[in-house]
């Protein structure tokens, strides 16, 4: 009887590993995976680059380099199967003084972004969630 409990004990813990781990990819496939994450990245900077409120901040910064860069950072938040191995939030940042309007400007134009390529509001919440105590190390502080 003790063998039977263990190994109904062990498919159901099987059972809801397997659930999150749907879970977490359905997430990165809300997103259509890299390649879709790769376009709204593409979208966000083309709108970044038209916003005069955060064109400033990319004039002397090579975007090519940038973007595959974020797609990485972005799908390893979404946990999809990238790893970002870029510099440090803050060290990527200092120097830049990039302030609390800076920040949410391009948080808005990321979410243009986002809706252009038709990610869920609710999917876009959570990654809008996981990105947002960045701003504590990218903030230009005195």
């Amino acid at each position: 009887m003790k063998i039977r409990h263990a190994a109904l004990a062990a498919l159901m813990l099987a059972s809801f590993a397997s659930l999150n781990a749907r879970a977490d990819d359905a997430l990165y496939k809300q997103f259509g995976e890299k390649a879709g994450l790769t376009k709204i990245v593409d979208d966000m900077y083309d709108n970044v680059l038209a916003d005069p409120r955060t064109a400033p901040y990319f004039e002397n910064t090579t975007v090519k380099r940038i973007k595959p860069m974020l797609v990485d950072q972005f799908c390893e938040a979404l946990e999809g199967p990238c790893k970002y191995t870029g510099r440090s939030m803050k060290r990527a940042h200092e120097g830049h003084a990039i302030d609390r309007a800076a920040f949410d400007a391009l948080v808005e134009d990321l979410q243009l972004a986002m809706d252009k390529n038709n990610v869920p509001f609710h999917a876009q919440n959570k990654l809008l969630a996981k990105l947002a105590p960045l701003y504590r190390d990218i903030q230009d502080r005195p």
